[in-house]
């Protein structure tokens, strides 16, 4: 009971300062060694013989393979032995008993932090038990199960610490010895419970995964050219109220937005002849071109042309006096 509570107790610490954190998958095959303590229960025989054992020693090996989500399977080979301290009570130096098992685990891997992780599991085999009592050897082998617990730390890439516990049942192996037999000396079944505490090193064969790559900045949109509007007067090109301000606007976005040209576009309604109208729509943007050159846009950065007639912003006849084409467009770039 001792050695569970302590292994409880580092759980419990251990998860107590961890942050909440994922810990890195291991995946693929791997090997581990490990070495420890064993604490046997002490068992009486069916004829009231009575064995207490000394604390003993342990060494464990195994190979395994991760799988995904956490889980693990392995086969497990291991070597437990302890000296017998006393017989009915009397103390003695003359035996000791010896466990040489194989085991398949299944055992879950929890991450608690993100170098920590909380395995639980068990196991299910054979237990090859050896039993010297006062130069009395007894042999048995049996079937065994167990239960496993212990806590993982990931050192490196591939290297990883444990701390695990084992309680170790084995089917009543017959090595005990009994004064039932007449004259002669026979095995016994005893009740063989083992605690089993390692620490050891597990080494992972595969290479993580490479870290997603960092999602990379959209490219930035070109920006889009700003698009502005003035309107003139029937036959006129000089610019009303209306119209300086709309300029003050494009020549403030010129000047701010560090536009690399302007263009603006003169155009009539439908009255009057063609070659009038043309020279009317470059008067408007010139006009225009004029009233931004004033307001500190640079003239080298501002092209002026007319369209005259033909690019009718509402479609009419000819002759229609219409106020939406008598316009200049400015348009930063």
């Amino acid at each position: 009971m001792r050695i569970k509570s302590v292994l409880l107790a580092s759980a419990v610490a251990v998860a107590a300062l961890s942050v909440s954190a994922q810990a890195a998958d291991r995946h693929g095959w791997y090997f581990g060694l490990e070495g420890g303590i064993v604490k046997v229960n002490d068992n009486n025989s069916d004829f009231g013989d009575s064995v207490e054992y000394e604390n003993g020693r342990a060494g464990l090996a195994e190979i395994g393979y991760a799988l995904d989500g956490h889980w693990r399977v392995e086969l497990e080979a291991g070597m437990r032995r302890n000296e017998i301290d006393k017989i009915d009570g009397v103390t003695t130096d003359q035996g000791d008993i010896r466990n040489y098992t194989a085991f398949v685990n299944a055992i879950w891997d929890a991450p608690i932090s993100n170098k920590w992780a909380l395995s639980l599991g068990g196991g299910l085999g054979v237990d090859d038990v050896y039993q010297n009592l006062e130069g009395v050897h007894q042999t048995d082998t049996v079937f065994a199960a167990q239960g496993i617990a212990g806590l993982t730390y990931q050192m490196s890439t591939h290297w990883d610490l444990d701390l695990t516990y084992r309680y170790l049942w084995a089917a009543d192996p017959e090595v005990g010895l009994s004064s039932g037999c007449g004259n002669r000396i026979c095995a016994d079944s005893i009740n063989l419970r083992k605690h089993t505490l390692t620490i050891g090193f597990r080494y992972g064969f595969d290479e993580p995964p490479p870290p997603a790559p960092a999602p990379s900045a959209p490219m930035p949109e070109p920006p889009k050219p700003k698009h502005f509007i003035i309107f003139f007067g029937f036959n006129k090109c000089n610019i009303t109220a209306e119209a300086d301000s709309v300029l003050s606007e494009a020549a403030s976005a010129a000047k701010s937005g560090g536009s690399a040209s302007v263009t603006i576009v003169g155009h009539t309604d439908t009255v009057g002849s063609t070659k009038y109208n043309q020279k009317l729509s470059e008067c408007r943007a010139n006009a225009a071109k004029s009233n931004l050159v004033g307001k500190g846009v640079p003239e080298g950065a501002i092209s002026a042309s007319g369209k005259g007639e033909t690019e009718l912003m509402v479609q009419t006849g000819d002759g229609v006096k219409e106020p939406q084409n008598r316009r200049a467009t400015i348009d930063l770039n």
